[in-house]
């Protein structure tokens, strides 16, 4: 927390005004922590914070309640500066049971607070989080360090709920609102927006809903007449630029991306999907843009899901299959003949924990070397990597540009962290949309003989045609074609040749995506940090924060992945050293070795974790010293 003043309110009360603070909501499963932290993000966002979110989930379905495995997380940044990412550190957690206090007291600060539902702290809960039989944080002194806050948030919840007429077990889903009643009034800020959410999402349930409001001005009333609170924090607005925003996720970013990129290229939207973790929600919010020209498929698996897209790509739509790690490798056979019939597609892969099942609710960047190599035969892919949630947006309508211009399937790669946090998003004017207008042939390219569907133009791009149109009959399939015809070839000649010519087109790409420049820093000195997808927050704020402190370091973001922006070799040849941070073992760090030859420096985390800034920024002085 950085606290810029304090002021007495009275009673023993402070008010601290801070220009950020990081907020960690915990408990099982059951205890409504994503929804806890959704509704204080969507309130920060609307009183116009910047911010950023890392929801936390865990692997399994029926998480095992009480332990340390089943704890469900929900961490906040938000402020009056500018937010990259979720912060390293917590500022306030809020631990529902002891499980959840047991796996986040390490990243919370020394003097930070704590909120804690003492319910949860009994002998059954110590001992399914693993605390030594006696043992009990609230009374040990292991706290002592803590500013901490006893509440019985269960009895008190079921009190306010005493004359409602619901059962047990709804009263026990209510007790979610009443830390959030508690939060509002600790940081200041207004409920309105969650009661208008409350009577919105429970409108057919009009008892629920007023439940849920009682129980959320509880915690308000809680906070403000008992006397044990003695500080409360307020956080001013972000000086943002100009517009309209809403708060994101990077799943309804590539959502909306995929609507407005149908828009610019003037196509019908079609995603052929099957739900899997962490990608679904891209197909769930698409399904609710009927009346915007999208068709929506969830097909039985995932290679029906890809066969669907091509079918419909063929047919003259924008089409789009999306996944996560396990479906891209259900889906390569079928990426092979997009790219053989050189179809415009787009494929989504949300990256997760693998390898298998692996971690599917957590982060990781390891589909890099999948993407570009994980097809049978010689089959190189465009591939661009989103940055941010919002950044989602803009990223998957590059996809689609590139995929109806240059007439060829293209991967676009996020990933579990981006996919499911969150942070303010600017709607674009109309303006800063540039349309890609999709172009159908319907002359004959070949004036006084049969129609040449693989006749190319200047960037090595063939026709797409319309089934059924007029004298422009041709042969689609899987097996090879003869240049120029179209027709089914064995030539071993001709296969060499049309082998070269799909990679050259893919190569070509790279004459029409911008040329690569430092996000901060200088083009040239000591050291570069070399991103790619979600790492960009916490490289940012790393660089930003030690050229502040006078040292001659450099962030280039890459979005372009295959092929890389033309003068991205002689980018990274200005610098002493090439620091290259990634959620794997080291992949691109291996692509740009191999290509252009610099030593290039690997930095891996595979934890289901993002990087932080301050593990960022010890690598990087560790490098400089």
């Amino acid at each position: 927390m950085e606290s810029t003043l304090e002021q007495k309110l009275g009673h023993d009360t402070t008010l601290i005004e801070a220009d950020s603070i990081v907020i960690r909501f915990s408990g099982d499963s059951g205890d409504g922590m994503q929804l806890t932290g959704s509704q204080f993000t969507d309130t920060a966002a609307f009183l116009g914070n910047d911010l950023s979110t890392f929801p936390e989930y865990p692997s399994e379905i029926r998480a095992p309640m009480g332990t340390v495995a089943g704890v469900s997380g929900f961490q906040v940044h938000f402020g009056c500066k500018e937010i990259f990412t979720p912060g390293d550190e917590y500022d306030v957690v809020v631990a529902m049971n002891a499980a959840a206090l047991k796996v986040d007291l390490p990243r919370l600060k020394k003097g930070g607070v704590i909120i804690i539902n003492t319910a949860g702290f009994d002998k059954k809960n110590l001992g399914l989080a693993g605390f030594a039989d006696g043992v009990n944080p609230l009374e040990d002194g292991s706290l002592d360090n803590y500013i901490v806050y006893k509440i019985d948030v269960t009895k008190h919840t079921k009190d306010c709920l005493a004359s409602s007429g619901l059962g047990m077990k709804e009263i026990e889903r209510s007790k979610n609102m009443f830390v959030l009643g508690v939060l509002f009034w600790m940081f200041d800020v207004t409920m309105d927006f969650t009661i208008d959410f409350i009577n919105e999402k429970f409108a057919k349930k009009p008892e629920i809903a007023l439940a849920n409001i009682n129980t959320l001005k509880a915690g308000w009333s809680y906070g403000d007449h008992t006397e044990i609170f003695n500080t409360r924090y307020k956080v001013a607005p972000a000086h943002l630029p100009k517009g309209v925003y809403r708060n994101i996720s990077g799943n309804h970013a590539t959502a909306l991306g995929l609507v407005a990129a149908a828009e610019l290229s003037g196509l019908p939207l079609f995603l052929g999907s099957y739900p899997i973790t962490p990608a679904t929600d891209i197909l769930h919010e698409l399904s609710k843009y009927k009346t915007s020209n999208v068709k929506t498929l969830q097909a039985e698996d995932e290679i029906a899901g890809i066969c669907s897209a091509i079918g419909a790509s063929y047919a003259g739509s924008l089409a789009v299959t999306t996944t996560s790690g396990p479906g891209m490798s259900l889906k390569a056979e079928a990426m092979g003949l997009a790219a053989i019939l050189e179809i415009p597609l787009v494929i989504v892969n949300v990256q997760r924990g693998g390898p298998s099942t692996g971690l599917p609710t957590k982060t990781e960047q390891s589909d890099l070397m999948q993407a570009m190599f994980g097809r049978h035969g010689e089959c190189p892919l465009p591939i661009v990597a989103a940055a941010s949630p919002a950044d989602c947006f803009n990223t998957v309508v590059e996809a689609a540009r590139i995929a109806v211009e240059h007439m060829t399937p293209v991967i676009c790669l996020t990933d579990g962290y981006i996919g499911n946090g969150s942070e303010p998003w600017r709607f674009p004017a109309a303006a800063d949309l540039k349309p890609f207008k999709a172009v159908f042939t319907t002359e004959n390219n070949n004036p006084g003989g049969a129609f040449l569907p693989y006749k190319r133009d200047e960037k090595l791009v063939r026709p797409w045609v319309k089934p059924g149109t007029k004298g422009l009959t041709h042969r689609i399939g899987g097996l090879e074609k003869q240049d120029g015809t179209g027709n089914v070839s064995h030539d071993p000649i001709n296969h060499e040749i049309m082998t070269n010519l799909r990679a050259a087109k893919i190569e070509k790409i790279a004459d029409y995506i911008p040329l690569a420049k430092p996000d901060s820093g200088d083009d040239n000195g000591k050291i570069v940090v070399l991103g790619w997808g979600s790492t960009s927050g916490a490289i940012k704020t790393a660089v930003r924060e030690l050229i502040a402190e006078g040292y001659d370091v450099a962030h280039v973001h890459l979005r372009h992945m295959n092929p890389f922006p033309k003068n991205l070799g002689e980018l990274l040849s200005a610098y002493e050293h090439i620091l290259i941070p990634e959620m794997n073992c080291g992949q691109l760090v291996q692509l740009i070795r191999a290509k252009y030859l610099l030593p290039a420096v690997g930095y891996s985390k595979v934890q289901g974790l993002p990087f932080t800034t301050s593990e960022l920024k010890n690598k990087i002085l560790e490098i400089i010293k």
